[in-house]
């Protein structure tokens, strides 16, 4: 709210020269900026050069009066607030300011010292909005739709169905294996829902106890169990009015889930060693890597919750089937990283993005995002090379002491033998080995693919000549 170590700016409006000037001369001396006004027209062009963020007017003025001058600044984009001076006993005048707009009055003659209080109350409430306005901005970037890269078939369906369920009260079950984005989704449906002002909370079932994870969701009262110093409330509480997200809800105990089935059935619940009912308007978005319908089979999850939870379902795909994600997802988390590493980079060498593409990523799009990460922090020159993505990432090339025995060997052998060498020397760019070999990029994408899928004992035998016995 402060510039250059000033309380705030304040535009002072007042016909009546000597009162305009001697309180401009005392709010400087607070430590505030000031700008003064003959009259509201002259205000209005003020304003428009200091943008306070307080205009302090009096409300009796020739030509336009302090109400109008309020109507005309309450109807401009980011209003500053207004607060009104008076006679003493005009109180239906500053009524009329209040309903316009005004978020205050003093009488005249002023209390010095009432002004300075009412002052700095209306600028720290307008710190915290603006505070609240740049938080929320960050959130609704955070989890935007824009921020769930994809344009693959799959994730086209993903967003529908977003778009469909947000509107709409109904609990929805998010699928999907680990590190595909469940968190991203449900934070979006809160986003794009009527509750977007409310709140957003996330519990991780997997990381807490049992008893820790009832308390956590449900709240205790004091005395509950051992530690229980005092009445706490829980995140279905705290979640009033906005979503409440249950991360891996497979991992909760068969008691946890008779409790939760109760609140999905009735709206309301019961703190940890309490007796009375507490309803509260919540709707909860589950999310899970597990097959909740065979841990029903398996007596592991209550059916009658899993179809409470399973209303909508939506399933996230993993990343190996929607590849042509990659690329943007890749570039997405490049930008980030190297803003927050403060770091001027032009993006990735050919090479690097040959071997995003061609990589299976078990970890999905978070273990991509971690690699990307990597390869940011560890480049040293302008683009992101091969060299700085993990090894795990990257082709195996796996060094031969001697090529393999002719005759001796079999074709599969002598193949793997010569996409592995001429990787090595291309520094593991599939497209410059593709293109000495003769081959396709993706034939060689799919050989090391089946290279790297193959049992150990199975690739050793082929790097010595490959799986035939000569004396067979």
């Amino acid at each position: 709210m402060t510039r250059e170590g000033r309380k705030g700016r304040i535009l002072v409006v007042d016909d009546e020269v000597n009162a305009r000037t001697a309180l401009a001369e005392l709010l400087r001396d607070e430590g505030y900026e000031v700008e003064t006004a003959a009259d509201a027209f002259k205000a209005l062009g003020k304003y428009a050069e200091s943008t306070p963020h307080v205009v302090l007017t009096d409300l009796k003025m020739p030509g336009m009066d302090g109400i109008e001058l309020v109507k005309r600044i309450r109807a401009m984009p980011d209003p500053a607030a207004v607060v009104v001076m008076t006679a003493f006993g005009a109180v239906q005048s500053a009524v009329e300011a209040m309903r316009a707009g005004a978020v205050e009055y003093l009488t005249k003659p002023l209390n010095f010292d009432e002004l300075v209080l009412v002052l700095d109350r209306v600028l720290e409430h307008q710190r915290l909005a603006i505070e609240a306005r740049q938080l929320r901005a960050r959130l609704e970037d955070r989890y935007a739709r824009h921020n769930i890269i994809g344009s693959a078939p799959a994730m086209k369906w993903v967003f529908e169905v977003i778009d469909q369920v947000a509107p709409s009260r109904a609990t929805v079950l998010i699928t999907g294996e680990s590190g595909t984005g469940k968190e991203l989704v449900a934070a979006a449906i809160h986003q794009r829902s009527p509750r977007v002002n409310g709140p957003f909370i996330k519990v991780h079932c997997a990381a807490l106890a049992e008893t820790l994870l009832e308390s956590e969701l449900f709240g205790h009262e004091r005395g509950a169990f051992t530690g229980a110093v005092a009445r706490r409330d829980g995140r279905f509480l705290l979640a009033d009015g906005g979503t409440l997200f249950l991360d891996e809800i497979g991992e909760v105990s068969p008691a946890v889930q008779v409790k939760l089935l109760r609140f999905l059935q009735e709206h309301e619940f019961e703190r940890v060693g309490g007796d009375h009912p507490i309803a509260v308007d919540v709707r909860v978005i589950a999310a899970t890597n597990r097959d909740l319908a065979q841990m029903v089979k398996d007596g592991k999850f209550r059916e009658d919750l899993y179809y409470r939870l399973n209303v909508v379902t939506l399933e996230m795909p993993p990343l190996r089937d929607r590849k042509t994600d990659i690329p943007a997802l890749a570039q997405y988390f490049f930008e980030r990283f190297a803003k927050e590493n403060g770091k001027t980079l032009e993006g990735f060498a050919p090479e690097a993005l040959e071997v995003l593409a061609g990589y299976d990523w078990p970890g999905n799009v978070r273990e991509l995002e971690n690699a990307v990460e990597r390869a940011v922090v560890m480049c040293q020159g302008a683009r992101l090379e091969a060299r700085h993505l993990p090894t795990t990432v990257t082709p195996r090339v796996e060094s031969s002491e001697g090529s393999p025995p002719i005759p001796g060997s079999s074709l599969e052998a002598i193949e793997r033998f010569a996409i592995l060498r001429t990787l090595e020397a291309t520094g593991g760019s599939t497209s410059k080995a593709a293109e000495i070999l003769g081959i396709s990029v993706r034939k060689i994408q799919y050989k090391l693919h089946e290279y790297n899928a193959a049992p150990k004992s199975s690739v050793d035998a082929l790097s010595r000549g490959g799986g035939d016995d000569p004396k067979a």
